[in-house]
């Protein structure tokens, strides 16, 4: 075919031959393709020969690269030959090495870390949450560089824009979790060093301590039944099992199938541990007085019948509000200035604290109560800890159902519920 010089028209106008590819020379420079499917599609190439061998690059699809670029690339192609390279073997390198850089990213490293490390490693809950840090304030800031290009200075600033936004211990959860990608990608070669040497928590933490008194637990149980259905009773049921907040809000059905009570799959437990909590008989009468919600099919706690009990703040102030009037009308009473009264702040998070001091308030020894909590550390930590669901199963059942009756005494409704 005689060479002609490519015009945008007679690029256009080309048609394809219906049996067989063709390829267009262009004279304006020799090596230069456009290449002519028979289904119609375009494309560029640039044929040329190294040490003796034939061989063709292609440098993209028409329209993509229109004739201006698509030539441009081309004679950058041929100048490499001109220079003795080989533009295939160039482009192949180049390509490898923009992989190589994207492998090295913050952003690519922290999907390896959640695949090979959090999730084989760590509860379904905590690589979930960890997961959603590294989204949420890790990867807006680095997720493009690469990670061995962050240094304390990046670390520092991170934290004090946390800090800076309110986030106080929050702050402290981004560092560790942060701290401890970073190490890994240390010991996996991946860096050669970590931003987070002799760096501290940006936020000193005090260990909270707070657990109520008998009367805070009578007027939480009050308010907690004023409030009612669902949120007033996920609180009982926090006070009564002294298991962690989510776990009872998205406690469903299907759970409470076990004879035995309670049967945590290890995928909502913080130590991805399966926990079996046996049910003390106030709790199974108040799960028995539960209402179906219409879809309710999963969870049992819950607001619409298809997502489990949330808006824990919102609903906490409202409980906070009914404690605060059932403890003045009670001081108002008894002859007291009923304005001077107050309630101290507590968390939902105080309860489990609560129901663990009171099981130890009533003498049950300590590895009962990290039974219970389902804690994987001290009084049965190693290979205590790697036990199946019955162990302690009886003990558990005890400390919990003579809890429970506790909590009615000071309540003051102790009554046989079996």
């Amino acid at each position: 075919m005689v060479a002609k010089v490519l015009t945008m028209q007679s690029v256009q106008r080309l048609k394809p031959q219906p049996e067989r590819r063709i390829e267009i020379p262009d004279a304006a420079l020799p090596g230069f393709y456009l290449v002519v499917q028979p289904s119609g599609a375009k494309s560029w190439a640039v044929r040329y020969r190294i040490a003796g061998k034939p061989r063709k690059y292609t440098i993209g699809p028409y329209p993509l690269f229109d004739l201006s670029a698509a030539r441009e690339a081309g004679r950058e192609a041929l100048q490499m030959v001109a220079r003795g390279k080989d533009p295939i073997v160039e482009k192949q390198a180049a390509m490898e090495a923009a992989q190589a850089a994207e492998r090295g990213t913050v952003r690519a490293v922290v999907d390896e870390y959640v695949q090979r490390h959090l999730k084989p490693n760590s509860g379904g809950r905590h690589a979930a949450e960890t997961e959603a840090m590294f989204r949420n304030h890790i990867l807006p800031r680095w997720g493009e560089r690469r990670m061995g290009e962050i240094t304390r200075k990046d670390v520092i600033a991170l934290t004090d824009a946390l800090v800076d936004s309110g986030l106080s211990v929050g702050a402290n959860r981004v560092f560790s979790g942060t701290r401890a990608l970073f190490n890994w990608a240390f010991g996996r070669e991946i860096i050669e060093t970590t931003p987070f040497l002799k760096l501290k928590l940006p936020v000193q933490e005090n260990s909270r301590v707070r657990v109520l008194n008998d009367e805070e637990v009578r007027f939480v149980w009050q308010a907690a039944e004023r409030v009612g259905y669902p949120f007033g009773t996920l609180v009982q049921f926090l006070l009564l099992t002294a298991q962690r907040r989510d776990e009872v809000a998205r406690m469903t059905w299907r759970e409470l199938e076990d004879k035995d009570g309670w049967l945590l799959p290890g995928a909502r437990t913080k130590n991805g541990r399966e926990h079996l909590v046996p049910l003390p008989k106030r709790v199974m009468a108040i799960i028995e007085s539960v209402p179906r919600l219409h879809g309710s099919a999963e969870f049992v706690l819950t607001t619409d019948g298809r997502t489990p009990s949330s808006n824990y703040g919102k609903n906490k102030k409202k409980l906070d509000a009914v404690m605060l009037d059932l403890a003045r009308k009670e001081a108002d009473a008894a002859g007291r200035d009923a304005d001077k009264v107050d309630v101290p702040h507590w968390t939902l998070h105080d309860l489990r604290r609560t129901g663990s001091t009171g099981m130890a308030r009533l003498g049950f020894p300590i590895h009962v109560t990290e039974a219970v909590l389902n804690h994987a550390s001290g009084a049965i930590s190693g290979v205590a800890a790697i036990y199946n669901r019955y162990q302690y199963l009886e003990e558990k059942r005890a400390a919990l159902e003579a809890w429970a009756q506790f909590v009615e005494v000071i309540v003051g409704e102790a009554a046989d519920h079996g």
